[in-house]
């Protein structure tokens, strides 16, 4: 059974380690601070200016004055800091910041992502992505396989305006757990009851299956 976007995030969370600054795009990867293990200590920063966010608030006690880069309201944790943008980005561009999260809509088989436009649609820009693709040595994408037609988001080329250049390490979809390699995607777990055949058939870029592939632990 494909997972759902908190299944996706819950997953990711376990890539999060003790002592971690860690980057959250806007989408799913918004997520997965709610997944976090209590046990160890993390840093979630901001691209708008807040380190320390805590997980999303309960309904009825949100802070209008409290929002993260995609404009939700959030939490912040004890000791959290609040900044203006140009010191936000030195963070980011200093290479601070040690896991970035980032959805996207198309990922290449080389690394190449592309998260920000769909030609023929009005943006306001590709704000801070670039920037954080950049600079960011560690970079999990978190998205949907296919896309709401059933085609492959995993492609041997992106199709659509690059955000960055060979950048992305690991990716999580609702089918699987893949790292990128000089060779491809190599096929490290699979959801709960989705077979290598499926996600096999949902992957354009080339798949690189070695052994038994487990399920994911969530």
């Amino acid at each position: 059974m494909a997972l759902d976007k908190n299944g996706i995030a819950k997953r990711i969370a376990k890539e999060v380690k003790d002592g971690y600054f860690v980057n959250l795009g806007i989408g799913i990867p918004t997520l997965v601070a709610n997944f976090v293990r209590d046990d160890i200590s993390v840093e979630f920063q901001s691209e708008n200016g807040v380190l320390g966010m805590g997980p999303f608030p309960f309904e009825g006690e949100e802070d209008a004055d409290l929002i993260n880069a995609g404009k939700q309201t959030i939490t912040t944790l004890d000791g959290a800091s609040f900044f203006d943008s140009a010191t936000s980005f030195s963070m980011i561009r200093g290479q601070h910041v040690d896991l970035t999260i980032l959805g996207a809509m198309e990922v290449a088989e080389n690394g190449d992502i592309a998260n920000w436009k769909i030609p023929g649609k009005l943006v306001k820009g590709m704000g801070g992505a670039m920037d954080l693709v950049a600079s960011a040595e560690n970079i999990i994408v978190a998205m949907m396989h296919t896309n709401k037609r059933g085609e492959s988001k995993l492609l041997k080329r992106c199709s659509l305006p690059l955000t960055g250049v060979g950048c992305v390490k690991k990716i999580v979809t609702n089918l699987a757990v893949l790292e990128v390699t000089d060779n491809g995607f190599k096929l490290l777990e699979r959801a709960p009851g989705v077979s290598v055949e499926e996600i096999n058939q949902a992957t354009e870029g080339k798949l690189i299956v070695e052994g038994e592939i487990p399920e994911m632990n969530i």
